[in-house]
């Protein structure tokens, strides 16, 4: 046995009615619209007194636009200006830094300072060392020890241009070895 909820026994169902007169209350529905009417209208009125009385209050002059005016130079906004090409610009820079880190060349001639390609220097400390404290001294000067930069599950920081930069010959060397130690195993 099936009821139905909300439904008003008191109303005489017309069979002939090709509606349902039970659901829609009409005059409640004309009310609602006619409130809605003077809402949008209110709102309307205020929006209108209130933007007049922003531009009386600060007028923002006439519109600077490099399209209305004829041989007007452009103005460029100020910075930060974004990138055109974010990709390229990207790409150029780091094939300048793999330039500087891969090349000879002065950094001041006058005191007599130059760079070096990596792989060079690679080399040079490997076969020099690098100067060193000893234990006791480092103890007794009560300096830290400092781990070197890491990130987690790399044992190197590549930075920015990591993925667009080759391997240099050292890191290609390295990778031979631990390689070949793989395969003796």
């Amino acid at each position: 046995m099936a009821t139905k909820h909300g439904e008003k026994h008191d109303v005489p169902v017309d069979p002939n009615a090709r509606w349902e007169k039970r659901d829609a209350h009409i005059p409640g529905l004309v009310q609602f619209a006619f409130w809605m009417a003077v809402v949008l209208a209110v709102t309307l009125v205020g929006m209108y007194f209130t933007f007049n009385s922003f531009k009386k209050s600060n007028p923002l002059g006439p519109t600077m636009s490099p399209m209305v005016q004829e041989n007007a130079p452009r103005m460029m906004p100020p910075a930060p200006v974004l990138q055109v090409r974010p990709h390229q610009e990207l790409k150029d820079y780091c094939a300048v830094q793999q330039e500087q880190v891969s090349t000879y060349g002065w950094i001041d001639q006058p005191s007599g300072v130059v760079r070096i390609p990596i792989d060079r220097a690679e080399e040079l400390i490997l076969a020099k060392g690098l100067p060193a404290r000893s234990e006791a001294e480092a103890a007794a000067a009560h300096a830290p020890m400092i781990a070197p930069a890491t990130v987690a599950g790399e044992t190197d920081v590549q930075g920015q241009c990591g993925y667009l930069t080759e391997e240099t010959r050292a890191q290609k060397q390295w990778a031979e070895r631990e390689q070949h130690e793989a395969e003796e195993k």
